[in-house]
């Protein structure tokens, strides 16, 4: 039975969420009785229709015109409404996450460059760090490590309903692989610290919204960023791995792994300069796929002060 008393990290049940709840639960149904084509196109359909008329994309549209001055107001329009139709066929896409094979044997659907260094990330007897953000479809970028082998500690913000969480858990368990989802918080942090000394491996979303954090250039301005990725890389001596999926058409993809970053500090350097030093690196690596397709990344959030 499921209990419906709220938890410190999840907010009161009110007729609000649900109905957001039941509105969720039925969605993942459906898209699971469309199939993973028709689930992808319709929730694509749905998206660019009702998501450029909502509240929250005036923050995308200011983003946009902040981080591509030089583009005029059609072309932002063009890409807040693809950055739509690529969020709706995600979160579509989630039911299907079975249907992905991420390891290069299915090219028509899933091509994967780069996965020898998934490969040698398991194989190299070291603790690692897989690093990616919300761009395409980012859930996939985690079954290449799964998928290939790769036992991960994975830190996410967890649904706000139990039930639709349990739904997304339950795709990604069939997805294959082992995947252990901690939620964040201090007790995470201690979790991960501990499965790192143990030679285990992490994956992080890097490109949130923060308050707390380093102020660090991001398309040439500061924003409030995570170097925990950096600082658990250098003090395990976890190689930092960086991946993106890129939307090729409808549910098909193409990952690409980069070649993973020595944690090692250079001379002199104190642990804090490293993991500013290593976090740059991944910021610039993040930033270069977004100016490629800037369609692809969630520019919802608020990434930067005012």
């Amino acid at each position: 039975m499921t209990s419906n008393t709220p938890t410190p990290d999840t907010p009161p049940m009110t007729f609000r969420r649900r109905l957001e709840s039941l509105s969720g639960r039925l969605a993942f149904g459906f898209a699971r009785l469309l199939g993973l084509e028709r689930a992808s196109a319709f929730g694509g359909w749905l998206a660019r229709n009702i998501g450029p008329r909502i509240k929250v994309s005036r923050i995308a549209r200011r983003n946009l015109a902040r981080a591509f001055p030089e583009l005029g107001p059609d072309e932002i329009e063009r890409i807040l409404r693809a950055m739509w139709d690529n969020l709706g066929r995600t979160a579509f896409e989630i039911a299907h996450l079975d249907r992905f094979d991420c390891t290069g044997r299915d090219p028509a659907r899933v091509e994967v460059i780069g996965h020898e260094h998934a490969l040698a990330a398991r194989d190299d007897g070291r603790p690692g760090i897989f690093v990616s953000g919300h761009y395409g479809n980012w859930e996939l970028a985690s079954l290449v490590a799964t998928q290939s082998g790769i036992t991960l500690t994975q830190v996410y913000r967890q649904a706000n309903d139990t039930e639709i969480e349990k739904l997304i858990q339950q795709s990604r368990r069939r997805a294959g692989g082992a995947t252990d989802f901690l939620p964040k918080g201090a007790k995470a942090a201690r979790e991960i610290m501990k499965r790192l000394k143990a030679g285990g491996h992490l994956a992080m979303m890097i490109d949130q919204k923060l308050n707390t954090g380093t102020a660090l250039p991001f398309f040439g301005r500061d924003a409030m960023t995570t170097t925990a990725h950096g600082e658990f890389a250098v003090r395990f001596n976890a190689p930092l791995v960086t991946a993106h999926v890129e939307r090729l058409g409808g549910p098909r993809f193409r990952i690409t792994i980069d070649p993973p970053i020595d944690p090692t500090p250079e001379p002199g350097e104190t642990l804090e300069q490293a993991a500013e030093r290593l976090t740059r690196l991944v910021n610039a690596r993040l930033e270069g796929w977004i100016r490629e397709r800037p369609d692809l990344w969630f520019w919802v959030h608020k990434r930067w002060p005012d």
